[in-house]
């Protein structure tokens, strides 16, 4: 049996402010962003009683680090107690990081016609990934889960897990809203946002 999850999304950063593909960049966060991890800190204070016993975890961006350092903060642990996992970073948008959706058409009209025949499949120019691609990333690190865990990732990551959990249709994922401000739990092969 799959042990107890407890997923986080960093909280806001300027690029999700300014509506920009962002994928493996590393952005800053913003107040709002801030203000979101320690909310998120004081929803899991409530929810452990018991925070020795899980393990802290985070992909290695620099707004990941902060939320989960933040989160650690508001359950009064110290900060630095947790480690990173490559698997955890978000999807790569390739050459399309750091442009908003007008940008992106201004710049190669249809593209974005192109990627909603598909977008779970899609694979962006450059070093793009699709969302399939990062399951198969994500999956072997879930799969191997053997402690409670909470871990701060991003929203591909998420969508990744719906999709891996609760066989959610690819277009349903890939179409996903995941909220910066609230916890997702993973208990008994359900997901339920708390």
């Amino acid at each position: 049996m799959s042990p107890l999850v407890y997923f986080v999304r960093h909280g806001q950063t300027i690029w999700n402010a300014e509506k920009r593909f962002q994928g493996q960049a590393d952005t800053d966060m913003t107040e709002r962003g801030r203000s979101q991890a320690d909310r998120n800190g004081r929803r899991l204070a409530e929810l452990i009683d018991r925070p020795e016993d899980f393990d802290f975890v985070a992909s290695p961006l620099r707004r990941t680090r902060e939320t989960m350092e933040r989160i650690r903060i508001a359950m009064g642990l110290p900060p630095e107690g947790y480690r990173t996992d490559p698997r955890l970073i978000e999807v790569h948008f390739g050459d399309w990081q750091g442009l908003t959706f007008a940008e992106l058409e201004a710049r190669h009209p249809g593209s974005t016609k192109v990627r909603a025949l598909d977008k779970w499949r899609f694979v962006p120019p450059g070093l793009g990934e699709s969302y399939q691609m990062l399951l198969e990333r994500v999956q072997p690190w879930f799969e191997k889960l053997e402690r409670p865990t909470v871990c701060v990732t991003h929203g591909g990551v998420i969508r990744a897990m719906f999709r891996l959990v609760e066989a959610m249709p690819s277009d349903e994922a890939a179409a996903l809203e995941v909220v910066q401000d609230r916890v997702l739990r993973f208990q008994d092969g359900k997901l339920t946002w708390l």
